[in-house]
């Protein structure tokens, strides 16, 4: 009786000499949606937060002299965790601008709107402005920016727009949204 082996067939040898001598490495690749799916939905959601946020830091009541520390911890508490949301939004906002950017528009889309790159940059720019302060004005052009960028993205899809109320309570404001074919 005698077991019956296998040998490795030649493709087999000479992959694995290949690997010898030349091991193969750890690839890391960046992938900012390679598949083509870009939208500028979440740039806005991302900038209505802002918006809601500054709405919540204008809203709060600073204690008084005669607060506990209670009061004030609480105090302190909300506009850190307010001022947290509203800087790690305006950084959402800003990634999102600057994929849509970078990775969908191409120079034929300069033809359709030739203030492209200016409102682009105008608005990536705004991101730190609301970053840096509590400003319901430059949360407000934040938006405004983030409302013009998707209607100029719709357009270079051939796509109409409407702007809708956000139906987001209290923060208000308008969202640009493609409409039915």
């Amino acid at each position: 009786m005698h077991a019956s082996t296998t040998s490795p067939s030649l493709v087999d040898r000479v992959l694995e000499a290949f690997d010898r001598a030349a091991p193969p490495q750890v690839a890391h690749a960046h992938c900012d949606i390679p598949c083509g799916i870009y939208d500028p939905h979440a740039a806005q959601i991302a900038a209505l937060t802002c918006v809601r946020m500054v709405q919540l830091i204008q809203g709060l009541q600073k204690p008084d002299g005669s607060a506990s520390k209670e009061e004030w911890d609480t105090y302190t508490m909300q506009i850190a965790r307010y001022s947290a949301v509203k800087e790690e939004h305006a950084k959402m906002c800003e990634h999102e601008l600057i994929v849509l950017w970078t990775d969908y528009f191409r120079p034929e889309h300069l033809q359709q709107a030739p203030d492209l790159h200016d409102v682009v940059w105008r608005t990536a720019k705004l991101t730190s402005t609301v970053k840096q302060q509590i400003s319901m004005e430059a949360a407000q052009q934040l938006l405004a920016g983030t409302q013009q960028i998707a209607e100029i993205f719709w357009k270079t899809k051939n796509v109409q727009t409407k702007r809708q109320p956000s139906n987001q309570g209290q923060v208000g404001g308008e969202l640009v949204y493609p409409t039915a074919g």
